[in-house]
C-alpha cells in the first residue's frame, strides 16, 4: 500500500477538503472529460447530494463547484481572480473554462442541492452534467469526494469492489498495508518508519525533491498559522464567531516573562496554534490538508509546539516528522476513512491527532513500536467523536476541537515514550474500531448538521 506524503498533505483552500477542494477537483476532471469529447456543450449543471447538499452552503460547496467548473484548482487558486469569476457569473450566468468557450451556468437553476436523494457510493456525492442548447443532458459523470481532497468517479469507486481497502498502488520497497506490517518491516530492515517511508517516496522523487516538497508544505502551514495569529475580526458565515487566536497570542506573549505561569499554560499555546490555522481555514484561506481541512490545525500546531518549546528541536528533523505522520495517515485512510461525512470527526481530528502523535514521538527519539503506540493512544481517545458543525460551518466545534486534538497528540506521544512500545490495543484495532463505529454511526452525526451541537445550539 502506498500513499505519498504529498497525497496526505495537499495544499488547498478552506473551509473543507471534502466540500471545497473535492468539488473543485471534480470540476477540473469533468472539464478535461468534456475537452476530450467531439461535441461542444452549451451549458453546465451540477447536483449535490448527501453531506454536500446538507452542509454545502455552510462549507462553501456552491462556490467551490462553480469555481471548479470555471477551471480553478485548489492548489493554484488565486482568491482575487476567483471572486472576479464568481461576480461575473452572478451577472452573466456564464462560465468560460479554458478550451470550452462560454457555457451557460445559472447558479439559481443549474446548481441543485438535492436533500432527498443520497448517492450510493459515499456520503459526499455530486453529479456534473453538460447540456445542449435545449437544456438536455448530453454528458454526465458522478463524483465522490471521499475526504482529504481525494475524488473518485462512480466507476473508480465501484472498481474497488466491496472492500474499499483494495489496493492498486505502485510497487514500493516497504508496502505496508497495516501497522503490524509496518512494525514487521521496521524490525526486519532495522529502519525507522520515516526511513521506510522515504525509501518508498524515492521511487517517484529524489531525496532533494522530497525534502524540498516537505519543507514547502511546512512553510505553507506556518504561513497559514502566522496569518491566523495576526488577523482578527469576525469569521464569515453568520454565526458571528470572533477570531480568538490573535488575542490569546497577545496574552500569552505578555505572560511569557512571568515566573508564576502555571505549567498547564503550554496547552494554551498548542490550542492557539491550532486555532489560528482553523480560523484561517474557516475564512477560506490557504491551508494544507492534514489529513483534511477540518483537521488542518492539529499537525502544524504540534510541529510548532515542538520547534518553539521543546529543547533541541530542529527543522532538520522536519522530514522525519511529516514522513512518519503521513505513514500513519495513509494507514488510516487505506483501512478506514479520513472523511467526516463517512465516519464522523473521529476520522478527521482523530486521524490528525494520531498522525501528529506519531510524528512527534519519532522526532523525540521513539522507536517504531513507540511511534505505533503513540498513534494508537491518540486515535483511541477520539473514537466515537461525531461531526456536527453548527449551521454547516467549519467553525463550531471544529476550531477548538483542533486545539484539543493537538493537546491529545502531545500527551499520547509522551505516554508512548514513557513505555517500551509494548501495549494492549494495537493501532490496527483502533483503526478498525473507528471504521466500524463510523459505519454504525447515525447519519445525523456525520457532517449533515442534523444532530448534535448543530441542532442543540441556537445558530441564528
Amino acid at each position: 500500500m502506498f500513499l505519498s506524503v504529498f497525497d496526505i498533505f495537499k495544499i488547498g483552500v478552506g473551509p473543507s477538503s471534502s466540500h471545497t477542494m473535492g468539488p473543485m477537483v471534480a470540476g477540473g476532471r469533468f472539464l478535461d472529460m468534456l475537452r476530450d469529447q467531439p461535441f461542444r456543450p452549451h451549458g453546465l449543471r451540477a447536483s449535490l447530494h448527501g453531506s454536500l447538499a446538507f452542509t454545502g452552503k455552510g462549507h462553501a460547496t456552491d462556490r467551490a463547484t462553480i469555481l471548479g467548473l470555471a477551471g480553478f484548482l485548489p492548489e493554484t487558486m488565486n482568491a482575487e481572480a476567483a471572486e472576479t469569476v464568481l461576480a461575473a457569473n452572478r451577472d452573466s450566468r456564464i462560465l468560460s473554462p479554458e478550451g470550452l468557450g462560454d457555457l451557460h451556468f445559472d447558479p439559481a437553476r443549474d446548481l441543485i442541492f438535492d436533500y432527498d436523494r443520497a448517492l450510493p457510493g459515499h456520503a459526499n456525492g455530486m453529479i456534473l452534467m453538460a447540456t445542449d442548447a435545449q437544456g438536455d443532458v448530453i454528458s454526465q459523470e458522478t463524483y465522490y469526494s471521499i475526504g482529504g481532497g481525494f475524488v473518485l468517479t462512480a466507476a473508480e469507486l465501484a472498481a474497488r469492489g466491496d472492500d474499499t481497502r483494495t489496493d492498486a498502488s505502485p510497487k514500493v520497497p516497504h508496502a505496508f498495508a497495516s501497522a503490524a506490517e509496518m512494525l514487521d518491516m521496521a524490525a526486519a530492515s532495522g529502519k525507522s518508519v520515516a526511513a521506510m517511508k522515504r525509501e518508498n517516496e524515492r521511487v517517484f522523487r529524489s531525496d532533494a525533491e522530497i525534502s524540498a516538497g516537505i519543507h514547502h508544505i511546512w512553510q505553507v502551514m506556518r504561513n497559514c498559522m502566522e496569518r491566523g495569529l495576526e488577523t482578527g475580526g469576525i469569521l464569515p458565515g453568520g454565526l458571528s464567531i470572533r477570531r480568538r487566536a490573535p488575542g490569546i497570542h497577545a496574552a500569552l506573549k505578555a505572560e511569557a516573562g512571568m515566573n508564576l505561569t502555571a505549567p498547564h499554560v503550554i496547552n494554551d499555546w498548542m490550542s492557539m496554534y491550532a486555532m489560528a490555522v482553523n480560523e484561517e481555514n474557516a475564512a477560506g484561506g490557504q491551508v494544507v490538508t492534514a489529513p483534511t481541512n477540518g483537521a488542518a490545525g492539529v499537525v502544524p500546531a504540534v510541529i510548532r509546539y515542538w520547534l518553539d518549546h521543546v529543547p533541541g528541536a530542529s527543522e532538520r528533523q522536519l522530514d522525519d516528522f511529516l514522513l512518519t505522520a503521513a505513514a500513519v495517515g495513509g494507514l488510516i485512510k487505506h483501512n478506514a476513512s479520513i472523511s467526516g461525512a463517512e465516519c464522523g470527526c473521529q476520522a478527521e481530528v482523530g486521524s490528525a491527532s494520531a498522525m501528529a502523535a506519531a510524528g512527534l514521538c519519532a522526532v523525540l527519539g521513539g522507536t517504531p513500536q513507540q511511534v505505533e503506540n503513540a498513534a494508537e493512544i491518540a486515535l483511541e481517545h477520539h473514537l466515537g467523536m461525531t461531526c456536527d458543525p453548527v449551521r454547516g460551518l467549519v467553525q463550531v466545534p471544529c476550531i477548538e476541537r483542533n486545539g484539543l486534538g493537538a493537546i491529545k497528540a502531545v500527551s499520547a506521544a509522551s505516554l508512548a515514550l514513557r513505555g517500551d512500545g509494548q501495549h494492549f490495543v494495537p493501532l490496527d484495532a483502533a483503526i478498525e474500531t473507528m471504521r466500524q463505529t463510523g459505519a454504525d454511526m447515525s447519519e445525523k452525526y456525520k457532517e449533515t448538521s442534523l444532530g448534535g451541537l448543530a441542532v442543540n445550539v441556537p445558530n441564528c
